[in-house]
């Protein structure tokens, strides 16, 4: 197939536009079996080159085809952009209700979601496109999609950045066994986009935690279960300092807790970037969680507190400012939520953070997980039945230490 570029003609139905791809991109499509796995980062161009095969199939060679995705979200962008790049063909028909497109001369596009797999089931299919297909439910390819691929000697591409290794793990292994020979895998790291600058890349590199980088960027697969802190053992070190110093700046975080829940106050000295207190408790009264927050602003000096303002945060946040304690509230959502997190993790990474060695942090910055949404975000949080009040009230104080200018380095 060509990768040129070509005009629109109405009188054609075999006219549309392709973008001109890139040499990894151009790589698949010289090298593609039947079935074909695709790991690669994020912004490599998967999704380009995942509706050009898909428009080529069903415009030029007249295939029903279709386009999968998790969820209806991640479809929408792929939606428009095929609507409007075969709008102009002669005779085609576009249903909104169904996300089909019908081309004249027998061609078929759908764009489709895996929410509810059981929907999918029906006629056969020339080609499957399985965007983000790591996120994708186990079940959608071996019991849906696979049979309807069967009578027509269809083909398909799974697309996505590694999670893990799930499912789309296995079927890689299967495309990089040379005796699979209907199959075919491939790798791409992010670089491999020649229209990403290099100097963006370094940008993102410096303020991306390991995990993250190794996962969403250079498409490698884990098996460390999405855990989000590593070099926990080695960022723990004792304070410098027994006490508060004249000139240092300290900045607690506070994650509020009542019965179930521990509230935790973790305390960092800005100056050195050492975690130099933590309390932890339950069972305790609003009043007295104040007056032990209280005590330590008033030990500490703190500059700032952030606290969490969710539910029954905002009274006790509120109470504590008008005896002029400098209290800063943080609401958190699953949007802010993933950079608070992310920031304490590079921070514990990379050595910039000290942190006391207390059993229950560690235990909770060790057992702490990320799970990867269908919709491409992230969920955070400890393990069922366990607590994140220390991690939480870390990166509250992380995040104001963050923001309280430059810090001195003690050798």
């Amino acid at each position: 197939m060509t990768t040129k570029n070509k005009s629109s003609d109405t009188n054609s139905s075999t006219a549309v536009k392709y973008t001109i791809l890139h040499p990894g991109q151009n790589e698949v499509l010289e090298k593609r079996a039947r079935f074909n796995v695709i790991a690669c980062g994020r912004h490599w161009g998967k999704t380009t080159l995942g509706k050009t095969v898909l428009q080529y199939m069903a415009v030029c060679k007249k295939k029903r085809v279709w386009w999968l995705a998790p969820t209806f979200m991640m479809t929408s962008q792929v939606w428009r952009d095929l609507k409007a790049n075969t709008r102009n063909i002669k005779g085609v028909k576009i249903s909104e209700s169904e996300h089909r497109i019908d081309l004249p001369d027998g061609g078929m596009i759908a764009v489709r979601s895996s929410h509810q797999p059981d929907y999918l089931r029906g006629e056969g299919l020339d080609l499957a496109v399985l965007d983000e297909a790591a996120y994708i439910e186990p079940r959608v390819w071996p019991e849906i999609v696979r049979p309807m691929l069967a009578s027509t000697r269809g083909e398909a591409l799974f697309l996505s950045t590694p999670f893990g290794r799930n499912w789309f793990w296995d079927l890689f292994r299967i495309g990089m066994d040379p005796e699979e020979y209907d199959w075919a895998a491939f790798r791409f790291a992010t670089a491999g986009n020649p229209n990403i600058e290099r100097a963006e890349l370094d940008s993102i590199r410096r303020q991306t935690s390991e995990r993250v980088w190794k996962t969403e960027y250079l498409a490698q697969f884990s098996d460390d279960n999405g855990q989000v802190f590593r070099g926990v053992s080695a960022a723990v070190r004792p304070p410098l300092y027994r006490g508060p110093q004249p000139g240092h700046r300290y900045i607690a975080g506070v994650d509020w807790g009542r019965s179930q829940d521990y509230t935790a106050i973790a305390v960092i000295d800005a100056t050195t970037r050492q975690m130099v207190a933590l309390d932890r408790f339950n069972q305790v009264g609003w009043s007295l969680q104040r007056g032990r927050l209280r005590a330590l602003a008033e030990y500490w000096r703190l500059q700032v507190i952030w606290a969490e303002a969710n539910s029954f945060g905002s009274p006790n946040i509120e109470a504590l400012q008008e005896e002029g304690l400098p209290m800063r509230s943080f609401q958190t959502t699953a949007r802010n939520k993933s950079p608070l997190i992310e920031s304490l993790a590079l921070a514990i990474e990379r050595g910039y953070l000290g942190l006391l060695d207390d059993p229950a942090l560690l235990g909770e910055l060790s057992s702490y997980a990320v799970e990867r949404l269908p919709g491409g975000g992230f969920r955070y949080g400890a393990p069922p039945g366990c607590h994140d009040d220390t991690v939480m009230a870390t990166a509250l104080a992380w995040r104001g230490v963050e923001n309280s200018g430059p810090y001195i380095a003690f050798v």
